[in-house]
């Protein structure tokens, strides 16, 4: 398996932290990874993940939203605080999702297999 610029999925490199807690990501690594403006750092019991931010992974909700709030009638100030509200409870909605999907992943939630879900009967 390669990364999209040809480098092997593992790579070691030692990098100096600066005296203000800074790090600089290595240029072929940001560069293969696709950083941009931001990064999502994660602690994952005695490892510090870093990784770019995606902000949309794929499921972009915002103009099913903007669309149903239009046909419910809302415009002006109140069709964009109706919008704000209904972006957060959806982000808020989405990290809960991927709290609980770790967990499981971590064997620490409940889930529900194939058979569960589907039963032969």
């Amino acid at each position: 398996m390669r990364m999209k610029n040809g480098q092997k999925p593992f790579e070691k490199k030692y990098i100096r932290i600066s005296s203000k807690r800074q790090i600089t990501i290595p240029q072929k690594y940001y560069d293969a990874l696709g950083f941009e403006d931001q990064a999502e750092c994660i602690l994952n019991d005695s490892a510090i993940v870093i990784r770019p931010v995606r902000e949309n992974v794929g499921i972009d909700f915002k103009e099913q939203v903007l669309a149903d709030l239009v046909s419910e009638g809302y415009s002006g100030d109140e069709l964009v605080k109706m919008f704000s509200k209904k972006n957060s409870e959806i982000k808020d909605a989405w990290d809960k999702m991927l709290s609980e999907a770790d967990s499981i992943a971590n064997g620490k939630g409940e889930y529900y297999t194939l058979d569960d879900v589907f039963p032969e009967d």
